[in-house]
């Protein structure tokens, strides 16, 4: 059976972030490697995100968790930003291109399937992305509908349960691993996505055995799904 629906990870698996935020390095006054800087910010990611759904930090959105671990980095390197800029490369975060097949990817699984954004950037960050990407989706669903961040199993129910799909009939796509397997544990199908650079050339490989797709673009996933 087809899924109903269509879930997409955002960062990494449909926007290639690692260019646009070494570039926003590159322009800035912080000393350093932009690509490496670039790598060093996303890397604090999943630990903040963790910290947040184990209780220890209170809830803030994308753009807080960003400021915050830009600080961190900043001072673990014993460098100093004006408030200003640091708002600036946060900002940067809203305007990420798209992988190349992401546009016609999405435009082609659209038609048979609904789609959504599912990510854990919140819903004006999305908005952002989507209008700057030219990204387009039936809707835009964020973990702060849930007040958790992925994996947590109630970001991808709420989901679910927002598009009125059960979650067997639901597909996360995703590049990464750990997401699909957290989508797995809610019930949902999962598609994976290969992205190998996206943490440039030199990055590791990744699959995921379990998925009941493996596709290298969106193109390929929707002429397995039919679209």
């Amino acid at each position: 059976m087809l899924p109903r629906a269509l879930a997409f990870d955002v960062f990494g698996t449909l926007l290639d972030w690692r260019t646009n935020i070494a570039a926003a390095f590159a322009g800035s006054a912080v000393s350093g490697d932009p690509e490496e800087l670039a790598d060093a910010w996303r890397a604090r990611y999943r630990p903040i995100l963790e910290e947040v759904n184990a209780g220890s930090r209170p809830w803030a959105n994308f753009d807080e968790l960003h400021l915050a671990t830009l600080e961190h980095l900043l001072t673990e390197r014993a460098q100093q930003l004006p408030l200003e800029d640091k708002r600036r490369l946060v900002a940067a975060w809203h305007r990420l291109d798209p992988w190349p097949d992401a546009p016609a990817g999405l435009e082609a699984l659209r038609r048979d399937h609904v789609t959504a954004a599912l990510s854990n950037g919140h819903i004006a960050l999305l908005v952002d992305l989507a209008r700057y990407g030219q990204l387009r989706f039936d809707a835009l669903l964020s973990a702060e509908l849930a007040g958790v961040y992925k994996p947590a199993a109630e970001v991808y129910l709420t989901a679910g349960r927002l598009l009125g799909v059960p979650a067997q009939e639901l597909m996360l796509v995703a590049a990464h691993p750990w997401d699909l397997q957290g989508a797995r544990e809610a019930g949902l199908r999962t598609a994976f996505i290969e992205r190998p650079l996206e943490y440039g050339p030199e990055s590791p490989p990744r699959e995921d055995a379990d998925a009941d797709q493996s596709v290298s673009s969106l193109l390929e996933l929707a002429r397995r799904l039919g679209s």
